[in-house]
Formats: structure tokens, sequence, C-alpha cells
């Protein structure tokens, strides 16, 4: 009879062949005694690594690796696998074909290809996959981790049985167990590529930035009204005064101007970005481990301990992140990530869909149209608990920010209180910090970057010393911002590890993690003969907003530099991959994400090379390829 019981995270589930061990990944059940840290939950085979305890893609990087001798590449989602068309040999580090065989190919699977579930249904967002570990003409059973969590039966060496079917043209079907999943196919490592599916290659046109103007004649201009945006809601009353308006840019001439891109460039976003985040994710991991990276940084030395802390608490997660890209018919290539005070949220996810009904523009969807419910999703998700304090400075920008935030907690169903600057807030005597209306705070969203804490801690005696910075909470003295920030027993959104991906320290870095990876750019601390050869661009390792940045042409012609507070700091180097001019502004997309997952994009614009905290965000629109290519 079958075993029923679920067995609590990392019990050993059964054991696949050629000796490779299962686990159980229900993470609800996952000990902190036993995972105490993030570091706990990564895991590594001979030194190298396998990917997350115990999802189905750990399983499967670790059973070929095991067995084969090859590992494929990191991916973002299981389902990104079937689009993989090579695995590396860890011994000669030579790459070998991998093919693709969709479900219903006249290529039948074999023992120990890779089986690829479709994201949806029962493995939603991410897809599955599973080692495939004896085929028959009406059965197929396979080896998996993080779909149950029981024992397999003694004496079975697979987790499930799959009905199979083979047509009339000796085509091989396999059925999901579940009525909801959908099977992509098979993946074998042969250099045959009889009935593969092809390499996927997007046409270089599809990945063109494109504008247009909302089709208004001279009348409907005239009549249209100028309050678009409902200023009975807080945030959207913010953002009509900081803009003066109900507009997304202060150009008179360009309120009816927005900007497309095509569904397969929405694609590559997509998967770019949760690509992307993994890699950042690896390359922190790494820096946290290697002291001599992690000077690069410019970071206070007491804060080191406190940094490492707050990347092994599990608990600590993004809510908010920002790609910007760079994308033209050459690539898509990301220029940072900006995980510690991400801005335009509110522009992205509310604004340029309220312009779209205003002026009636329909074609396509809105790029921000699920980054609301996105957020409300990773709130909900966050464990926060209780009153979260929403800490901000006393900027207009800032405010409709926070005002927007705000509504996601609210629809998550989390209580909130705005604080402007640290206004009423005090430790009292036992070391707790409290709101004026004697709340405790404990949860905390902020506007404010950790660079702005850092700058206090600084200018204090200790903060290059080896000793952990703790702040020193006195009743009559008034608090300051670290303070408040790196108090224990207070959990920060977004938390203190995000200096780590944040600071242009880990451009370099994740370049020689991972070179030639056709989404980075290549970085180093030190000018190269590639970078000089080919154009630069010169970043502050601590900067914000565009502040302080040289571009140069391969012949060392200075093309653009932009003033700021940053002049002081060390700098890195960045290969020069420059925005696309777009009816005469410079281009930039950004991607955001809702607890490391794509959640939606916009675009910002600027008429110089460099892209500038007053750059307008400009609304943006995914249409379908076909009408992409017919546009003009």
């Amino acid at each position: 009879m079958k075993n029923k019981k679920a067995e609590s995270f990392g019990s050993l589930l059964g054991v696949a062949p050629g000796n490779v061990e299962v686990y159980s990944s229900d993470y609800n059940s996952a000990s902190n005694e036993n995972y105490p840290t993030r570091g706990s939950f990564r895991s590594y085979h001979d030194g190298v690594y396998m990917g997350y305890k115990w999802q189905c893609v750990e399983f499967a990087r670790r059973w070929m690796y095991i067995n084969k001798g090859y590992i494929f590449d990191d991916v973002a989602m299981a389902y990104d696998i079937f689009e993989l068309r090579n695995v590396r040999d860890t011994k000669s580090n030579q790459l070998l074909s991998l093919n693709a065989f969709a479900n219903g190919s006249k290529q039948h699977p074999v023992p120990g290809s890779l089986l690829i579930w479709q994201e949806g249904g029962e493995f939603k967002d991410t897809g599955h996959v599973a080692i495939i570990t004896e085929v028959g003409d009406t059965y197929l059973r396979v080896a998996e981790q993080n779909v149950v969590f029981e024992q397999w039966l003694d004496g079975r060496d697979y987790a499930r049985e799959l009905k199979a079917k083979i047509g009339e043209d000796d085509d091989y079907w396999v059925s999901c167990t579940y009525v909801d999943g959908e099977i992509l196919g098979w993946m074998i490592q042969t250099d045959d590529d009889t009935y593969a599916e092809p390499r996927h290659e997007t046409n270089p046109e599809l990945m063109q930035v494109k504008s247009r103007h909302a089709q208004l004649d001279e009348s409907e201009l005239a009549s249209n009204k100028k309050s678009w945006l409902n200023l009975a809601k807080d945030d959207e009353a913010a953002y009509v005064e900081v803009m003066g308006g109900h507009c997304l840019t202060l150009e008179k001439s360009e309120q009816t101007r927005y900007f497309v891109l095509s569904e397969s460039a929405k694609e590559a976003l997509e998967h770019a970005t949760n690509e992307l985040h993994g890699l950042f994710m690896h390359a922190t991991d790494y820096v946290l481990e290697n002291e001599h990276l992690l000077e690069k940084f410019n970071l206070p030395k007491s804060l080191w301990f406190k940094i490492r802390q707050s990347w092994d608490n599990r608990l600590n997660q993004l809510i908010t992140s920002r790609f910007d890209f760079a994308l033209t018919e050459k690539g898509l290539k990301v220029y940072e990530y900006n995980c510690d005070s991400a801005s335009c949220y509110m522009e992205a996810g509310k604004v340029q869909g309220k312009w779209a009904e205003h002026y009636d523009v329909e074609d396509g969807d809105d790029a921000g149209q699920d980054l609301f419910d996105k957020l409300v999703t990773a709130w909900k998700n966050s464990k926060a608990k209780g009153l979260v304090h929403i800490l901000r400075d006393d900027e207009g920008e800032e405010k409709y920010h926070a005002l927007f935030i705000q509504e996601t907690l609210r629809a998550a169903g989390l209580k909130s209180k705005i604080i402007i600057g640290l206004h009423g807030l005090h430790a009292d005597k036992k070391g707790n910090i409290k709101d004026a209306d004697g709340a405790f705070v404990k949860w905390v969203w902020k506007t404010w970057s950790w660079e702005t804490a850092l700058d206090q801690i600084r200018q204090e005696s200790e903060a290059d010393a080896d000793e952990s910075y703790e702040p020193g909470l006195h009743p009559e003295r008034q608090l300051r911002l670290s303070d408040v920030l790196l108090q224990k027993d207070i959990m920060v959104f977004e938390p203190l590890w995000s200096l780590i991906p944040s600071n242009k320290a880990i451009l370099p870095i994740i370049s020689s993690l991972f070179p030639n990876h056709p989404l980075l750019l290549n970085s180093a601390f030190e000018l190269n003969d590639e970078l000089t050869n080919n154009g630069y661009v010169v970043k502050p390792i601590v900067g914000r907003c565009g502040a302080n940045i040289s571009l140069f042409d391969e012949s060392d012609n200075l093309l653009e530099s932009t003033g700021g507070k940053f002049s002081e700091r060390d700098v890195m180097y960045q290969q020069l991959f420059p925005l696309p001019n777009v009816d005469g502004f410079y281009t930039q997309v950004c991607t955001f994400t809702a607890a490391g997952l794509y959640a939606g994009a916009c675009v910002r614009v600027d008429k110089s090379m460099v892209i500038k905290s007053e750059s307008d965000c400009m609304p943006l629109r995914f249409i379908e390829d076909n009408h992409f290519e017919k546009d003009d």
C-alpha cells in the first residue's frame, strides 16, 4: 500500500538510478535548526553549484553531473531548460549538443533524458523537470524532486509512472498526471537533431523599441479632459502635485507619445529578468564568501557581519527591485540591478495604464498591468505581520511612491503607517523603537537608500573597526536612520544584503563569474584593452540616478558625462552599449520584480545618453509580433 505520509524537508524519499538520492522539498517543514541560513539552502556536489535545495532543477542537474559528467546552465525556471541547446562537460569544459524533442516526436525519449513541463497549472510560474528512468510503449517512469513529499515504495528507483502512447506514425506521446499540466517534451544529449526542435532565434527587428502617438484629431485633443487621474486617491493626488498636472511628461508636445515592444521582446525581458535575478543572487553569495571581493564595495567593515547576517536570514526577502536594460537589434543587455530603493513602481503599475484609458490607446497590453497584483502577492508571502511602517523622505516622488506601496499593503491585508523622516519615532528605556502612537516598529519598508544610513555610520569613529556595528540608542537623543534600520529586531524591506547586488562593484564580479553571458556587459575594476578598443562607461561604485557617469567611444573620445555627488567614490568600467535613440529620445527599458520575479515593465527616456532621476517615465505597450512587424 502506498505510503501517504509527507516527509519533512530534506528527508530521503528514494534513490534514482546511478545512486542519486532524492529529497523532500516540503518547505513548510524546513527547520530553522537544520537550515538556519540562506546558504544552507544552496546545494553543491564536488564544489559545483547544483541549485536550490531541493527543487526539481537541482535534482536534474545533480543527476546529470553524477551519471553523465555534464551539467546544463543555470536557468530561471524549469521550463527554460527546453530552450537550452548544449550542456557542459565538467572534465573537458567542452560544450555538448542538447536537443529538444516535442511531446509527440518520432524521436522517442530514452532513459537519462530530461522530461520538461510547461509553466501553468500544477507547475504554475516555474514548469517542471524530471529524469526519465524507463521508457515503455505504454508508460514512462521518472525520478524527480518537488512534486510529492512521500517515500518511494520499496524496490522502486522512480517517483512516478506516466501514461504513454505511440501513434500510427511512430510518434511518442506522454500524458501528464495532472489534468492542468502540459508536457513540452524531452531533452537528449545527442548530436543527431533529426526531429529536434529548432533553436529559437528571435528576429532582430522584433527587439527594437518603437514609439507611437495616440490617434486623436485636433477636436478630440481640444475636448479631451485635462484630468484623468483620481484626485480622491492619495497616491494619485500626490503624483499630480509633483508633476504639476495629469501627465507622464512635462513636455506638452509629447503628451500622446507612447512606446511599443513586441511580444517576443516581452518574453525576452521576462526571461532575462528572472534569470538575471538568479545570477545576481549567486554573485551576492560569492561576494559574501570572499572578503577580498567584499572590500571592493566600499562598505564599512563594521557592517560586514550584519550584511552577512542579513543574507543568511532566509526571511530577509526582496519586495521591490528593478533592472535597467538597453534593448536594440544587437541584443538585450543589462546595465545594473536596483534592488535597494527602486523607483518608478507607481508610474509603471498605475499611471501608464490610466494614461492609456484616457487617450483610448487599446493596441496591445499595458506593460505594467500585473504589477500591482504581483506586489500584493509578494507582501502576502513576505511573512510580514502586524503593522508595517513606511519610512520616506520629504520629497514629492517618495510621497506618491510610498502611498502606492501602502495601497499594495492594504490589498494584501496588512496595516501600515507612513513616517516622514523619522518624525515621532523614539527609543524607550528597553531599547525598543516606537512611533508617536506608542506602536512598536518591527516591520519597515523604506524609500530611503541604505547608503543614507551608511553615510551616518561612516562619520563615526568605529565605522572602520573590525567589531560589528551596533546602533547606540539613548532615550534622550534623537534617532538617526541607522539607529532604526540596523536594529536587530526590526525586519527591513529591502534588506541590508541588497547593498551587494545594488552596488556597481557587483558588475565586474558577475561578469567574471559568467563570462560571455549574452545578457551581461563586460565589466572590470581596471581598464583593459577590450574595453578601450570598443568603448566604455565609467561608473562610481556607489552611485545613484545616473550621477557621475562618463561615456567614452572606441577612440577614447568623451561622448557624455554627468555631474553629481559621487565624484570622490571609487569607479568601475563597463562596456559601452548605448541606449537606442527612438524618435529623439534615448530609451531605456526597465523591468520590475515582485519578490525577485518579473512583474512588469516601463520605459524611461531622455534627450541625453544617460538616464537620470529627472528622466521621464513614458507609457509602454506590448503588441503582437505580426502587428509590430507591420508598424512603419
